[in-house]
């Protein structure tokens, strides 16, 4: 596994440019940048939202908002490290409540799917494939892969998930903090600094389970796998402590950079043309999926601040990471998204199949 990673390195550095170099520091800067003014503002996940905002609104305005991918997974890998430190045995034993929250969860996300196809249908009359593909929440890369399989609209599909991860990551801890759920202004909940043996044995086992489960291709593997390593070490008192505090602000204000560069490849004409549909659609599917999670506050103990992020209709890595910074159970949270990861991966292509049928079908 070592090797696979090495070889991946030398490709990336030998195929990086100057000016991808220039594109990266840019981005790093402006995600700084943004993340210190929403921290100095003490919004709830400044770090996060801060960052994705300032990089989200240079890639519209036709800035090149790219991280390199090496990047990209040693930032998953950090966030996922963060995640399992925050794991205690208290909240292993909790997972044998998952399966009922989990199957209203799967419940909840089919509905909303059709509840959001609907709206775009009928009031903004996209074609039906279309319309479904752009209501699935999470499995961007394979919602995106299947539009163009379909021939469906891939760019107003890629404006309504955008922007859908973009309103949730930046407008939930202001609501949660709002309501009481969260804290306001508070520092996000992290555990203390592991020793620097610690440390390194946790970077190797986080690094060990990544790859492992990168050869098994597992969703999201470098997030989950380093998460998994971490949980495993923390849960069962292994190690003790985490990332010290500057890693672990760098692992924030990179995940919110790396959730603002998906608007690199939206025009701002194609996001304005799309902009009332993303909207609306996400109205309803937030309506839908509210109720659902009153639902389960009926049926189980979970606390309403994770079933709420839990069942947000946004991106995996994006819920995960405000899990991170907001005092939210992340086995809880992680447990899932994954899940929900996995329906779309293998519902969405049937009930394409079944329902979808794109214009140029509908032509022939």
């Amino acid at each position: 596994m070592t090797f696979v990673f090495q070889n991946k390195l030398q490709s990336i550095l030998r195929g990086a440019t100057p000016r991808d170099v220039l594109h990266t520091f840019e981005t790093l800067a402006l995600g700084f940048a943004g993340a210190m003014l929403f921290r100095w503002l003490e919004l709830p996940g400044g770090l996060i939202s801060g960052a994705m905002i300032a990089v989200g609104i240079a890639a519209i305005a036709g800035r090149p908002m790219s991280l390199p991918p090496l990047m990209a997974h040693i930032v998953l890998m950090t966030l996922g490290l963060s995640l399992g430190s925050m794991v205690t045995p208290q909240m292993l034993n909790n997972i044998t409540a998952y399966p009922v929250s989990i199957a209203v969860l799967a419940a909840s996300t089919f509905c909303a799917t059709l509840g959001s196809s609907f709206y775009l249908q009928h009031i903004h009359h996209w074609d039906r494939t279309s319309a479904l593909l752009a209501g699935s929440p999470g499995a961007l890369s394979q919602i995106i892969m299947l539009a163009n399989e379909r021939r469906a609209d891939v760019a107003g599909i890629a404006v309504v998930q955008s922007l859908r991860v973009i309103i949730l990551t930046a407008a939930l801890p202001l609501i949660l903090a709002a309501s009481g759920l969260v804290q306001h202004g508070g520092g996000p909940m992290r555990a203390a600094p592991a020793t620097p043996l610690a440390l390194a044995m946790l970077v190797v086992g986080c690094v060990t389970t990544a790859l492992a489960l990168r050869l098994l291709k597992f969703p999201a593997s470098w997030m989950f796998g380093a998460m998994l390593g971490s949980s495993v070490l923390h849960g069962t008192g292994i190690i003790e402590g985490g990332l010290p505090a500057w890693a672990y602000g760098a692992a924030l204000i990179g995940i919110g950079s790396l959730i603002g560069t998906r608007f690199a490849r939206i025009s701002a004409r194609t996001l304005l043309h799309h902009l009332a549909a993303a909207i609306g659609s996400f109205i309803v599917a937030i309506i839908i999926s509210a109720v659902f999670v009153l639902l389960v506050t009926t049926v189980t103990h979970a606390r309403l601040s994770d079933l709420i992020v839990a069942f947000s209709p946004g991106a995996m890595d994006a819920m995960l990471a405000l899990a991170l910074t907001l005092h939210i159970d992340p086995v809880f949270v992680g447990a899932h998204h994954l899940a929900r990861f996995i329906f779309v991966s293998l519902a969405t292509p049937g009930i394409v199949h079944l329902f979808g049928r794109t214009q140029v079908d509908a032509d022939d």
